[in-house]
């Protein structure tokens, strides 16, 4: 097991800032037969939750036993779709970012046991 750790994460929030922008512009401007965010879009939160749980599987497999560049290549598929679903839903990328905001400094497992579940 590797303990490289996550690394800077400046170009990452670039990298997310530019899909959230791409994302909100295809789904403003995009016809679903040329973009297959629109495509996505006018399928509805289930189906993007469908393929948000295919990617989610693939991610898993890749990290469990295919090579570095298929996890990044699975991981950035899943926060694609992940980002496709929240804009479905109305959920602004601020709401998540408040959601971590309000765990800074606390631990998982006691994140976990606030929730009740």
């Amino acid at each position: 097991m590797t303990n490289t750790p996550l690394g800077n994460p400046s170009q990452f929030f670039l990298a997310l800032s530019h899909l959230g922008e791409t994302i909100d512009a295809r789904a403003d401007d995009a016809d679903a037969s040329t973009s297959y965010t629109a495509k996505l879009l006018s399928k509805g939160p289930k189906k993007i939750g469908e393929k948000i749980i295919e990617e989610a599987g693939e991610v898993v497999d890749a990290i469990t036993g295919e090579p570095d560049e298929n996890v990044a290549s699975e991981a950035s598929d899943l926060l694609y779709h992940l980002f496709v679903g929240l804009r479905a839903r109305g959920i602004a990328l601020d709401d998540v970012a408040a959601a971590l905001i309000s765990r800074q400094g606390m631990s998982g497992l006691e994140e976990k046991a606030g929730r009740g579940n």
